[in-house]
Order: structure tokens, then C-alpha cells, then sequence
């Protein structure tokens, strides 16, 4: 398995070869193995760490694809296919994808498991038919040009064909100078340059493009009848499958911050290798080294429970935190090219792992949409439903007032937006406006996209909105175009299909319980008679703050340190950076002062304008 990047163009006059290579070679990062497929009109390209680098291709059905693709339970779909046992080993995931469109057309999207973006050409119907995967894991960028339909893994190489401008999408930079990142599924930085939503397809025939949703969260069956631990049982064997499959392949690290996701991943993670006789997964933490001093003690708990998971599985964890050289590194780089939101610590963790040789990193990413849903909706479904009785019981079992509890779940029913502003402010994060340096004037001319607010009125609708409003599938694609660079592939065992679907199908109760939260992940790795094969150790199983001060004090450190030469940078230059005249830039140099970030830490705001700055 590798790191694979896809392009092509389809056009209506003869594809351009050239246009092809200057793509696969804006597709930097994945390695040097590349192949390209024309048929005249239409162009398909693939670039590979694997030397042998091919687009899938089948004469006798008369169908070539370019896909970015990791199948699950390829045994399944093989027995679908009616692959014979001995041609399997040999038929790569690429070449499935291809079986399947020829069986199953438009709809083979719902019977592939895994993460994938792939664009498969019919030569006989002149059709070029595309999809990403139900969550996004797999990026897929996209532009419209007189020249006809364009594509590729990463927003440079859809700049790199002809024809595409590259012009900014204003709008875009209006909401992200002023929602702290660009959460949605479809703008790119670049006005030419638009995403495939994560769980959709599109169709591409006569210069016409039609797209339209293959997976909706909504859809997925309701769990049958059950008691506690048989829906616990149920959860880890399809958690188990879902860590197996995606250790298949090059050597895999994971993700340690001692919260229930990432530990219940890397515990999975150490369990299955073990099975197979093989060492334990690096883990690698957000954390600053502990170094030889005491820990203060809001920074203590922190570690302890990381150091607890290692004990218990052996493994060994990584601490390192961004520093101030970091930061300004990525402030240094044009944010608007990668498409998505850059994680300063996640570039950390890239490093480390790719120092050590790790190409593949397992996440806990996604628990809090799927099987460790934080309850969401939950109290305002039970004020609609007149459950009155149980809410009081539930607020009251979480140190709350019910009454007040109550007025406050009406209002955010009612009035969602000023609910969630009132909130932001009881935060002490408003006036927002206070953390803007949008230049006034451009503010004026463009308004931002409209923010995502949620409207929760049940815990299966809470679910179903948190994944589609695109703020999870930005940090995946952040992760994964940056992660591309060094060869790193993610992997999210807790957004496997199978599994997301038996969360979004369970009842509310397994998620709320008795004032807590995520109830079933913790009585599944904690609390059931049978979940010793799982356990957790208590300290991270029934840990219910997600505050952590140890990241975030580092992080606030890092940003602090940089900012010296940021200031020093914006100082020394004889005319004003080429996006200026979006940006507030003397409000912006006065906010440039450590003391003050630290006095006052909000920093969201300047990380994401000096990352668009250009600076």
C-alpha cells in the first residue's frame, strides 16, 4: 500500500498530454511512480511512491480509472464480484473498483467499503463517472473550464491544468478571516477550484456535470433490539474489523492524546498486532516532552493517563509539541494552496513519524460522530418528545439546574443562532469582532459564507448535521494533503462505514446515560463483564473532561514565540504582501505581541490570517 494522488482531464476536444504531466507533476510528495492513460478526449493520470504506478484499465468492458482507493473486507466483495479465490491476491483495489462499476454502474459506490476517490472512464458511453467516499478520508478537487472537466488529489495540480485560473475565491478568504477556517464541503481558496462532498458522485457526460449524494447519514438502519452489552458486543467486533483492515499494509503508528478515541485506537492497534506477532505501534502525543521538572498540576492528568495506555500495552509513546520555529514555518507557506486548515501540531507528529519510517497513522478521529457521540440533541429530544421527568433526572444527574436547563434547551430550539452566539459570549469570546483583522473595507464589499450553526433537535438528526457541516472533513483533508508530503497515509478505524452506520442506527440511550456522556464506549472498554479483551484503564475510560491545558499552553507558547519575527518580517518589507488589501494589516502588526497572546489566548484567527497573508 501507498500514497496514491489522482488526475485527469475530459473534455470534448483532445486531451492534452502535456496538461496531464504538468498535473502528475503538481502532485508533489507521492513519489516518482507515475502513469498516464488517454483514449484522445479523455486523460487519466496516477502518481505513486510504488515505482509501478498504473491506471486501472479494461479493454474487454472498455473502462479506465484513476482511483485513490484502500478497500475493506475485500473477501466480500470479491464473492460479489465473482472473482475467483486465485485471481484475488493479485487484483489490486484499483482494479475492484473497476469490477465494480462494470457490475454495478452508478451504484457501486454503496457497495464498496473503505476509503477511496476514484473517476472511472466508460469509453463506450463517453461518461466519466467519479465518487469520494462517505466521509471524505479521500480528497477529490475538481474545476469546470471551457477545455472541459478537470481533476486531481490536491488543489495545485487542478491549478496545474490548462485553462484553470487562479484567481481567489474571495468569499472564501472573507470566511476564513472571520470563522477561523474554511468549514465546507465544496469552496476551495480558489475561485475555479470546487470539492466533491464528501458521500457523493458525480457524473460527467456532453459537458454536462451532474452530481448527487450515494451516502446520507440518515439512512442507516435502525439497530435491532438489544440489551447493553449486546450492543457493546456488536460495537467491538465492528471496531475490531475496522482497526484490522486498516493495519493492512506498510508500518502504522497512531495517535495517543489519553482521550477515549485515540486510546481505545491504540489499544485495538496493539491487541491486533499483537495477535499477528508483531511489535506495537509508535504512538505519538501532541504533548511537549515532560522533561526532568514536576508538572503543574493542570498539566499533570494529561499525561498520566497517555503513560497509562503505554504501561498497559507496551507501547512507546512520542512527545512533541510545535515550537515557535514551526509555527513560523507554516505561517511562511501559502495556506491558500493546500485548500485546507494546517494543524501546527499535526505537523509535528509528521515529522516524528516520518523520521522513524511510519507510513501509515491510525486515528481516533471521528468518535465524537459515531460510536462516542457526545449526546448532542439528546436533551432537546427529550424536552419535544415531553420526557420532562427523565430530562430533570439527566440534568440533575450532571450538577445542572433543570429549569434553567430547560429554558436554555427552548431557546437554542427556538432561536438556534442567538443561542449560539449567547453561548459563544458566556465563553467570554465575544464581541467576535475583537479577533478579526479583516480589512474593513473588504468587509464591507464581501460577506463571508454563512457559519455553521447546529439546530439540534434530536441526537440521530445531531449526529447526521455534525457530518455533513464539513468542519470533520477539513481536518481530515488538512491531515491528508500535508501528511501526502511525507508519504503519510491516515487511517480512521472509528469512520469506518460499518461502524458509523451502527452508531448513527443506535438509540439515544447508549450515547446518554444518567448524566453521562459516550456511555457506550465506556461501558464497552470499561464497564462490561466480558470487555477485558478491550479495557481501558479507568483514568481514561471515565474521564469525562475533554479540556487539555497541556496542548494548548504549548500551542499558545509556540504562536507567542513566533511572533517576534512575524512582526520583524511585516516590518522590514518595502511593499505590503500581496494580500494586504484583505487583511487589517496595522491592527494586525499591533496584535503581533506575545505578552498579549498570552494574557488574552485567542489565536485562531491569526493563525489562520498570517497562514493567507503570504507574507
Amino acid at each position: 500500500m501507498s500514497t496514491i494522488a489522482i488526475c485527469g482531464v475530459c473534455g470534448q476536444e483532445p486531451a492534452d498530454d502535456g496538461g496531464v504531466a504538468a498535473m502528475l507533476a503538481a502532485l508533489t510528495g507521492r513519489g516518482a511512480g507515475r502513469a498516464a492513460w488517454t483514449d484522445g478526449t479523455t486523460a487519466l493520470g496516477v502518481r505513486s511512491r510504488a515505482p509501478d504506478a498504473a491506471v486501472a484499465v479494461d479493454p474487454s468492458a472498455g473502462l479506465a480509472a484513476a482511483a485513490d482507493v484502500r478497500l475493506d473486507d475485500r473477501g466480500a466483495l470479491c464473492d460479489a464480484l465473482d472473482v475467483p479465490r486465485p485471481d484475488r491476491a493479485a487484483l489490486g483495489d484499483a482494479d475492484l473498483v473497476l469490477r465494480a462499476y462494470a457490475r454495478w454502474g452508478s451504484g457501486c459506490p454503496a457497495r464498496l467499503l473503505g476509503d477511496y476517490a476514484f473517476a472511472v472512464w466508460d469509453t463506450r458511453t463517453r461518461t466519466l463517472f467519479c465518487a469520494r467516499d462517505p466521509v471524505g478520508v479521500r480528497p477529490f478537487y475538481y474545476a469546470r473550464t471551457r477545455r472541459g472537466f478537470v481533476f486531481a488529489s490536491a488543489v495545485e495540480a487542478v491549478l496545474a491544468a490548462p485553462g484553470v485560473p487562479g484567481d481567489l475565491d474571495e468569499t472564501a478568504v472573507a470566511t476564513a478571516l472571520t470563522h477561523v477556517g474554511l468549514y465546507t464541503t465544496t469552496r476551495t481558496f480558489f475561485r475555479a477550484v470546487r470539492k466533491l462532498p464528501p458521500g457523493h458522485a458525480c457524473t460527467v457526460r456532453d459537458g454536462e456535470m451532474r452530481a448527487e449524494r450515494h451516502w446520507r447519514p440518515e439512512d442507516a438502519p435502525r439497530a435491532r433490539p438489544a440489551s447493553d452489552d449486546a450492543h457493546a458486543e456488536e460495537m467491538l467486533e465492528l471496531y475490531g474489523r475496522a482497526v484490522a483492515d486498516r493495519l493492512r499494509g506498510e508500518p502504522a503508528g497512531v495517535h495517543l492524546s489519553g482521550g477515549l478515541d485515540s486510546s481505545s485506537v491504540a489499544v485495538m492497534a496493539a491487541r491486533e498486532l499483537r495477535r499477528r506477532g508483531q511489535a506495537p505501534p509508535p504512538a505519538f502525543s501532541w504533548l511537549p516532552p515532560p522533561g526532568g521538572q514536576p508538572l503543574p498540576e493542570r498539566h499533570a492528568p494529561e499525561y498520566r493517563r497517555i503513560d497509562a495506555v503505554c504501561v498497559q500495552e507496551g507501547l512507546q509513546v512520542l512527545h512533541q509539541a510545535p515550537d515557535s520555529a514551526v509555527m513560523l514555518d507554516l505561517w511562511r507557506r501559502d495556506g491558500a494552496y493546500p485548500g485546507v486548515h494546517v494543524d501546527p501540531a499535526e505537523e509535528v507528529v509528521q515529522r516524528r513519524a516520518a523520521q522513524r519510517g511510519v507510513r501509515v497513522l491510525l486515528s481516533g478521529l471521528g468518535g465524537d460522530e459515531g460510536v462516542s457521540f457526545f449526546g448532542l440533541g439528546w436533551r432537546q429530544q427529550l424536552l419535544l418528545t415531553g420526557r420532562w421527568r427523565r430530562l430533570s433526572a439527566d440534568v440533575r444527574a450532571a450538577g445542572g439546574r433543570p429549569v434553567r436547563a430547560m429554558a436554555g434547551l427552548a431557546l437554542n430550539i427556538a432561536h438556534p443562532r442567538f443561542a449560539y452566539r449567547l453561548h459563544r459570549w458566556r465563553l467570554g469570546e465575544a464581541p467576535l469582532h475583537r479577533h478579526w483583522f479583516v480589512d474593513p473595507a473588504f468587509a464591507r464589499r464581501v460577506r463571508p459564507a454563512a457559519e455553521w450553526i447546529p439546530r439540534p433537535i434530536s441526537l440521530r438528526r445531531a449526529q447526521a448535521s455534525l457530518l455533513r457541516s464539513g468542519n470533520l472533513s477539513v481536518r481530515i483533508e488538512g491531515w491528508g494533503a500535508t501528511g501526502a508530503r511525507r508519504d503519510i497515509e491516515y487511517r480512521y478505524p472509528l469512520l469506518d462505514r460499518r461502524l458509523l452506520e451502527f452508531a448513527l442506527g443506535l438509540p439515544p440511550e447508549q450515547f446518554c446515560r444518567r448524566g453521562q456522556r459516550r456511555w457506550l464506549m465506556r461501558h464497552a472498554f470499561g464497564g462490561m463483564p466480558s470487555g477485558a479483551r478491550a479495557a481501558l484503564p479507568p483514568e481514561v475510560c471515565w474521564h469525562a473532561d475533554k479540556a487539555e491545558p497541556a496542548r494548548h499552553g504549548a500551542l499558545c507558547d509556540a504562536v507567542a514565540g513566533a511572533l517576534p519575527a512575524v512582526r520583524r518580517a511585516l516590518d522590514a518589507r518595502a511593499a505590503p504582501p500581496s494580500r494586504a488589501r484583505y487583511v487589517d494589516v496595522p491592527r494586525l502588526i499591533e496584535h503581533l505581541d506575545p505578552a498579549r497572546r498570552r494574557a488574552e489566548p485567542r489565536w485562531g484567527t491569526i493563525i489562520s490570517t498570517l497562514q493567507l497573508l503570504d507574507f
